[in-house]
C-alpha cells in the first residue's frame, strides 16, 4: 500500500538536546498507526513537525507526496490536527466553532454549513450545537475538537492523545468515530498513553523512546517478540516447591504469590508440563496461562527509568 505519510531519517534538536534521532516511518493510506512512548519520548514533537508547526533539522517528511518543509501550504490543506488541549473557543457555540474553522479552511458558505451539520450529527452533538462551549462537558469538548479538525475533510489526521481525561463512554464514542474515519480512507496517526486504546484501534503500533523508534509492528507481532505465553503454577503443598523447581530449571518463583512461573514453548508445552508434574505426584491448587500484553511490549521496548528525557 502506498504511504500517505512518509518520514525518512528525521532529526530534531532543541539546542544541544537531540529530541528525534533518525526516525523512519511510513503510514499507508487509510490505516491507523498508534504511536506509543513514555512522557518526553518525542511524540508531540513528531506530530508538530508532521503538521508543519515545527521545523526539523535533517531528513525528509512527505504527506501525500508533498514535502512538509518545501510545500507547507499544500500539506496544511491535507491534514487535520487534534492536539492534547482543546482548540475550540468557549465563548462560541459548537456550530459557530465549526463554521469558524470552515472559514479558516477557505470553504464556501454552503459547504461549511453542510459539513458543520454533518459533523455535529456524527459526533452526537446536535442537541447542544447552539449552546456555548463553556457549558459542554469534557467529552463533548473533545468530540467538538475532533469535529473541527475534520471540517475540511482532510485525508490525513493527527490525533495527539485525543481521549486523555475522558470517561469510558466518551472514549468509546471517539474510538467508534476513529474507526469509521479509517474505514472511509482517512490516514490516522494516533499518539496515546492508553495501551488498550492502541491495542484496539491501531493497524500498526510504533514505540518511541528517547527520540528513537525502538520497535514497530502489529499488536500481535510485538507481543510475540516479547515472549511466549506464561504459565503460573500454584502448588497445593508448599513442600513440593523444591521438587517442582528441580524439574523445571528455567522456571522462576514469584515471591509475592508463591507461584512457579515458566514460559510455554509451543502449544503442546502446557499439556506435557502438567502431565510431568502429575506423574511426579505434585498436586496443583490452580494454574493460570497468560499471553504477553502490550504493557509487556512497552516495558520491554522503553527505557523510561533512565534519567534523561526528551521534550
Amino acid at each position: 500500500m502506498a504511504a500517505m505519510v512518509q518520514v525518512d531519517d528525521l532529526w530534531k534538536s532543541f539546542g544541544d538536546k537531540a529530541v528525534l534521532e533518525g526516525i523512519d516511518l511510513a503510514i499507508p493510506r487509510g490505516t491507523i498507526l498508534g504511536l506509543l512512548g513514555p512522557n518526553g519520548a518525542g511524540k508531540t514533537t513528531l506530530v508538530r513537525i508532521l503538521a508543519t508547526l515545527l521545523p526539523f533539522d535533517a531528513g525528509g517528511v512527505r504527506i501525500g507526496g508533498r514535502a512538509v518543509d518545501r510545500d507547507a501550504a499544500a500539506v496544511r490543506r491535507m491534514v487535520g490536527l487534534a492536539g492534547q488541549y482543546s482548540s475550540v473557543d468557549e465563548l462560541l457555540t459548537g456550530r459557530e466553532n465549526l463554521l469558524l474553522f470552515g472559514r479558516l479552511a477557505h470553504l464556501d458558505r454552503a459547504t461549511m454549513r453542510r459539513f458543520a451539520t454533518e459533523l455535529l450529527e456524527r459526533f452526537d452533538l446536535p442537541d447542544v450545537a447552539d449552546q456555548r462551549v463553556s457549558t459542554y462537558s469534557g467529552g463533548m469538548r473533545r468530540r467538538l475538537d475532533l469535529a473541527a479538525a475534520l471540517i475540511a475533510a482532510p485525508p490525513v489526521l493527527f490525533l495527539d492523545e485525543p481521549t486523555t481525561g475522558l470517561d469510558p463512554r466518551s472514549r468509546r464514542t471517539l474510538w467508534n468515530v476513529i474507526r469509521e474515519l479509517a474505514g472511509d480512507g482517512v490516514t490516522i496517526l494516533l499518539t496515546t498513553q492508553y495501551l488498550d486504546e492502541a491495542d484496539r484501534l491501531a493497524d500498526e503500533i510504533a514505540v518511541l523512546d528517547r527520540g528513537r523508534l525502538v520497535t514497530r509492528g502489529t499488536s500481535q507481532q510485538l507481543k510475540l517478540q516479547v515472549g511466549a505465553e506464561r504459565l503460573e503454577l500454584h502448588l497445593r503443598d508448599a513442600t513440593d516447591l523444591d521438587r517442582t523447581m528441580a524439574m523445571m530449571p528455567t522456571a522462576s518463583l514469584d515471591p509475592s504469590t508463591g507461584a512457579v512461573i515458566t514460559q510455554l514453548a509451543g502449544p503442546e508445552a502446557l499439556r506435557s508440563t502438567l502431565n510431568e508434574l502429575a506423574g511426579a505426584g505434585i498436586e496443583l491448587a490452580r494454574t493460570q496461562v497468560s499471553a504477553p500484553t502490550l504493557e509487556d511490549v512497552f516495558d520491554a521496548a522503553t527505557t523510561s527509568s533512565r534519567p534523561e528525557s526528551n521534550r
